[in-house]
């Protein structure tokens, strides 16, 4: 068993295409800030790494009146041989609006090998982004007269403690099964999680073979050295019917291991000092406000959601986002919304927080600019994701003019030129000013209420009382988390409780939760998970003394601890 750049590998000799893989990163960045798609049409590979002799999956997809039929394909025949091509429709309803969706798929296989890109294509007036595919020499043929060859292989051999690691596992056979299952997989002091399984046609040396890969993103909690043991591949070769009365079946089985792998998990760099471990290819951040915040007033509000993008991360390893208190603007911070994206070279972590931004008086505020610190896996290096400092100015709040200026007559009135006998008008036999006096009274009460209704509707909604049922369901997360004595999962769901337990608080590191707690005891356990935390010459950590602490500390508070008692199983290896 050999790893990905094994030079007799040949499909570990091919460059990892980051210009793909950041193209993904920003069309998936524009999505969930709420932008408009890049046009009506979008194009995707299966896989971004072939050999010569596979095929790969190209799919268009058309969301408004484009005729797929219709599509230029003349350019793509140039590094690609077109094998096949079909098409697939569907719609769906949303809400009382209806939405269709249509699909071609088309079956390519590379010309020739190297960097290739599937060109631009277009449909009436719109066109897809083009797409980068590297493609390696072709496989050597399976030795001997082997028909079914099992192997397994990973991106890389070392890999730092919380990073990624993707396990491929490749059946690769020249004649038909009946069935096939490969062992679970179980790692210790790993979290390991499938993607999206591959299926391709390879062509070595005039013989076709049908390859089937199984894909894990693989992410060690602890430094040292990673064991991935023998996997087990069995299968039943078919044998065909031998008359209309044979059933078919009954075929030779096949039993294929793959070999162990071992890879060297690298402990977190001393001179990486942050609080959030992050190793990563690409962190980026992006800012997204709900309205143009330089259009507010006084009372009015404005949600500011900020995005964090980690390539190899999942979403529960970014850091919550600290919204910094500043004089004069108040926040509501919403719940976070954590995700894991797959791409083709595996899992992308999106973590977005959103607040409420209110101002309370007019001015110019300045927001502090927020500084991300992350391990460069690609470089070795430190550096920071930094979404730059902005100034912001409020207007004051809209007043609504309640006054009139009196309409002066254009001459002096003579007083004694007016006749006594007729002090005051009278209007359908009565004095005018009681009448008046009502309608102006009126006047003022309705204004009253409308200006108290506009406040009303412009006014920022209260923070809501803690929702006690998401508070607990955390709260079980965290407690089974520590039944797994799993350190490094651990930091994070504190970090959510004391979110959900605490709202008004927004703590970011384990510090700040001790000092906001202030329990001698939990502040020393605290200290115990982080000296056991990117140690590899430590003793397992153990989680039941901090699950117990913090039993106690949440019925101090008067919550109570039913339905917290039996821990769940969140992370079973091999799910």
């Amino acid at each position: 068993m050999k790893v990905v750049n094994d030079k007799n590998r040949a499909l570990g000799e091919m460059m990892k295409p980051i210009s793909n893989t950041l193209a993904a990163l920003v069309i998936l960045i524009m999505t969930l800030g709420g932008s408009a798609a890049m046009g009506a049409i979008t194009a995707s590979l299966d896989r971004d790494r072939v050999a010569l002799g596979d095929t790969v999956r190209l799919t268009i997809i058309a969301t408004e009146n484009e005729k797929l039929k219709d599509a230029d394909l003349r350019d793509l025949t140039e590094n690609f041989e077109i094998i096949g091509r079909s098409t697939n429709n569907s719609t769906s309803i949303v809400n009382g609006r209806m939405s269709q969706t249509r699909k071609v798929i088309i079956d390519l296989m590379p010309r020739r090998a190297g960097s290739l890109y599937v060109p631009s294509i277009r449909m009436g007036q719109n066109s897809t982004q083009s797409i980068r595919i590297q493609v390696s020499p072709a496989p050597t043929a399976p030795t001997g007269e082997q028909t079914v060859v099992f192997e397994a292989e990973v991106d890389k051999d070392s890999v730092y403690v919380q990073g990624q690691v993707i396990l491929t596992l490749r059946i690769q056979q020249s004649i038909n099964l009946d069935g096939g299952n490969i062992s679970e997989l179980k790692l210790d002091n790993a979290f390991v999680k499938p993607l999206e399984q591959h299926s391709f046609q390879r062509n070595i040396d005039g013989r076709p073979w049908r390859v089937n890969e199984v894909r894990y993103a693989i992410f060690p909690e602890k430094s040292g050295t990673l064991e991935i043991p023998a996997q087990v591949f069995s299968g039943r070769a078919s044998r065909g019917r031998q008359s209309v009365f044979d059933l078919g079946g009954g075929g030779q089985l096949l039993r294929r291991n793959s070999q162990p792998i071992s890879i060297n998990v690298l402990p977190k760099p001393s001179s990486f000092t942050a609080d959030t471990w992050l190793p990563t290819q690409s962190l980026t951040l992006q800012e997204t406000w709900s309205s143009e915040p330089n259009q507010l007033r006084v009372g009015e509000s404005a949600t500011r959601t900020i995005t964090i993008v980690g390539e190899g991360l999942q979403g529960a390893q970014l850091p919550p986002i600290l919204f910094t208190p500043i004089d004069g603007l108040k926040y509501y911070p919403d719940q976070p919304t954590i995700e894991d994206q797959e791409l083709t070279d595996g899992l992308v972590g999106i973590r977005q927080d959103s607040a409420a931004v209110v101002p309370v008086r007019s001015g110019t505020y300045q927001i502090p600019e927020i500084r991300i610190p992350w391990w460069n896996t690609q470089t070795e290096q430190l550096e920071y994701a930094v979404l730059p400092e902005r100034e912001i100015n409020v207007a004051a709040a809209e007043i609504t003019d309640l006054t009139t200026e009196p309409v002066l007559p254009a001459t002096p009135i003579d007083i004694a030129a007016t006749p006594l006998t007729n002090p005051t008008r009278h209007w359908l036999g009565g004095p005018i000013w009681p009448i008046v006096t009502a309608i102006s009274t009126l006047g003022w009460i309705l204004t009253l209420l409308y200006l108290w209704r506009v406040r009303r509707s412009t006014a920022p909604n209260k923070p809501h009382a803690p929702d006690t049922s998401a508070e607990k369901q955390v709260f079980k997360q965290l407690l089974a988390v520590c039944a797994d004595n799993n350190a490094a999962r651990t930091r994070g769901a504190i970090i959510d409780w004391i979110a959900a337990f605490k709202p008004k608080a927004s703590p970011v590191s384990l510090d700040e939760v001790a000092k906001l707690l202030g329990d001698e005891e939990f502040t020393r356990e605290i200290d115990t998970l982080d000296t056991c935390l990117y140690s590899s010459d430590q003793d397992h950590w153990d989680g039941t003394n901090l699950a117990d602490c913090l039993r106690r500390l949440r019925r101090a508070s008067g919550h109570r601890d039913d339905e917290t008692t039996e821990p769940i199983k969140l992370y079973p290896n091999g799910d």
